[in-house]
């Protein structure tokens, strides 16, 4: 029960690492406001599990590539709970593409949803915190891909490091409000998306890591709870690599980077 009487926001939280994070964080008492785009269903499938385990579950509806659309999440979120304690900028894109065939739409949407979009929700969270005067955790969701040159994710790896950078900023001016920033970036996960671009995902990517396999969502929960609990009370403006050691390594299957590309085209 870290995170009894928490209220915690995840973005992108219907599936994948953000709907495992939530469970995860439910069951170490917290409350959640749930974030979806497009798969409601995902949403409330969550915040029906989330409700069975005895604690408050909101699910609301945001494209945060939109900053109306995050202030309008941020209003519905305050009528449902008086505080906020953590959030946790989870929700992101891929934009898989060629690097001489990535648009500048292409590069709008991804660097919209996955900096900018945080970036906004980091400020409507603070602003909520410094009212409550909470000292609260933002949290956000990067990727090993920040940290290597990887093919066809120009705009995805950009953007994941604006996110660490974005980071270091944000902890240093948020720090007089006793509000923690930190990131923390996954190497290669079994999500839906990543075995949907290749069915042997598990098998190449995991002959890449140091540890031999790719990791579940499940794994993903420790170091966003660690992140949002008063056990990291001390830390702040850092990047967590949760990866099995694959950015330490840094072998790269170009071949399966191909496949997905042409499949996303």
């Amino acid at each position: 029960m870290r995170l009894h009487g928490k209220t915690v926001l995840i973005t992108g939280a219907s599936k994948g690492i953000g709907r495992a994070i939530a469970v995860g964080c439910a069951h170490e008492g917290a409350d959640l406001l749930v974030n979806y785009h497009h798969d409601r269903a995902g949403a409330l499938a969550c915040t029906a599990e989330i409700h069975a385990l005895g604690r408050k579950a909101v699910a609301i509806q945001a494209d945060i590539a939109r900053p109306p659309q995050i202030k309008r999440m941020f209003e519905r979120a305050r009528k449902a709970f008086p505080r906020l304690d953590v959030l946790i900028n989870n929700a992101a894109i891929t934009g898989w593409s060629e690097l001489f065939e990535t648009t500048s739409e292409k590069w709008d949407q991804v660097l919209d949803t996955n900096l900018k979009g945080s970036f906004f929700c980091a400020l409507e969270a603070a602003r909520w915190m410094r009212e409550t005067k909470t000292a609260g955790s933002i949290i956000n969701v990067s990727t090993n891909c920040a940290a290597l040159g990887v093919t066809n994710l120009a705009a995805y790896a950009t953007s994941k490091a604006g996110l660490h950078g974005l980071t270091i900023q944000l902890a240093v001016e948020l720090a007089p409000h006793h509000i923690r920033v930190n990131t923390f970036a996954p190497g290669p996960v079994n999500v839906a998306r990543n075995l949907a671009d290749d069915p042997d995902y598990r098998r190449v990517w995991g002959g890449v890591v140091p540890l031999g396999r790719t990791a579940d969502p499940d794994e993903m929960i420790g170091p966003a709870v660690f992140l949002a609990s008063e056990e990291s009370s001390y830390v702040t403006g850092q990047t967590l690599f949760v990866d099995g050691g694959w950015s330490v390594q840094g072998r790269i299957p170009v071949s399966n980077l191909k496949r997905a590309a042409r499949k996303n085209r």
